[in-house]
């Protein structure tokens, strides 16, 4: 069986469903509400407590720095020569990320990623102490501080070395209490506004459709391709109630636009089930060189005051498979596609240059998408 072959029946296999006719879905899962979302939070700050695996502090000042910077302010002044002589191998410093949830308020707590921005060994079995997180705006929303959680395991001994999973990041579930409350303008205006996760006219416009038959005519409109507009009560609590109801309306869903998708490094090739070929012909063949290097030593005479010489002989050889001309029919349906596709025999990665050729050639109705 061609290696193409065994490559895309199980693309084929993983892709039959969607052959299927659309189902409908829940607005909660095609749009979002505008005004409601999570921000980004993140703080810089020192672990303690590590088993000798932190910063090496003549590579790292920051380190040293920081921990001077921390003891000023717990009322502990030490002298310039000695601060800058600390060996400090149970300390590393960390750049702290968390995310705060829309309406979180506050002493509520979310959970913080740590991770070493130095050269500490592993973080395992540290605790960092009290950080303040800040937001876009530098204000300050969160204070950090726990025990970490490192879902890793490490041993060295005589120059071996054994690691699983990665020592220097982890987690601290419930690490950071929120301090400040980000405003929302849910309750702003007389209408909220749908944001839809892809940009596509048919699905807004029957969004706002399945709105005004279900809610009320006229509570819906469709601005654009990616926005519709609704018209929700004023009250906070009638407000919320018709959110509610309205995530929870279901939408037929429309075909996606024809597409298929190419990883260059890995080789993978994704189609989906818009994807349709033309009629074309395809010539496919393989060129290969080889060299070979094989070394040759001259060696002179006795007596002659000659040296020894070593040459390389190459041996060169050019192959050229034969290329045979193959005509794909049109393939109106995803498996039409993957069939004509096997009859090319053709690996992963010749795959690559054959779509884009195909698609060059106008025989391919879909976008090609390179990541």
């Amino acid at each position: 069986m061609p290696h193409a072959l065994r490559f895309l029946l199980p693309l084929l296999a993983a892709l039959s469903l969607l052959a299927a006719p659309a189902q409908a879905m829940r607005i909660k899962e095609l749009a979002a509400v505008q005004g409601v979302r999570s921000n980004q939070l993140t703080g810089y700050g020192l672990v303690v407590g590590l088993d000798g695996t932190g910063d090496q502090t003549t590579q790292m000042p920051y380190t040293t720095q920081s921990l001077s910077n921390y003891l000023q302010q717990q009322g502990i002044t030490l002298p310039a020569a000695a601060a800058s002589q600390l060996q400090l191998k149970n300390v590393a410093a960390v750049l702290i990320t968390a995310q705060l949830p829309a309406f979180a308020q506050p002493g509520q707590f979310v959970d913080v990623t740590v991770s070493s921005m130095g050269n500490a060994k592993s973080l395992k079995g540290g605790t960092l102490i009290a950080t303040p997180l800040r937001g876009a705006d530098g204000e300050i929303y969160a204070l950090a501080q726990g025990s970490l959680v490192v879902a890793g395991a490490g041993a060295a001994a005589g120059g071996s070395k054994v690691q699983i999973n990665h020592l220097s990041a982890g987690r601290i579930p419930n690490g950071a209490q929120v301090e400040r409350s980000v405003p929302s303008p849910l309750q702003q205006g007389d209408f909220v506004t749908l944001g839809l996760d892809a940009s596509d006219f048919q699905t807004a416009r029957r969004v706002a459709a399945v709105i005004n038959d279900r809610l009320g005519q006229g509570l819906a409109q469709a601005l654009d391709g990616r926005t519709v507009q609704v018209r929700a009560p004023t009250n906070p609590n009638a407000r919320v109630n018709f959110i509610a109801e309205l995530e929870e309306l279901r939408v037929e869903q429309t075909a996606p636009s024809a597409k298929v998708v190419i990883n260059s490094r890995t080789g993978s090739i994704v189609l989906n089930q818009s994807v349709t070929l033309g009629p074309c012909a395809i010539a496919h063949g393989n060129l290969s060189v080889s060299i070979a290097s094989t070394p040759v030593i001259s060696q002179p005479a006795p007596f002659s005051q000659g040296q020894t010489v070593v040459t390389q002989q190459s041996d060169i050889q050019v192959k050229q498979e034969p290329g045979k001309l193959l005509s794909l029919p049109p393939a109106p349906q995803l498996a039409d596609v993957v069939r004509a596709l096997n009859a090319l025999g053709a690996t992963p990665q010749d795959l690559l240059a054959i779509l884009q050729a195909i698609k060059a050639a106008g025989a391919l109705n879909a976008e090609l998408e390179v990541i």
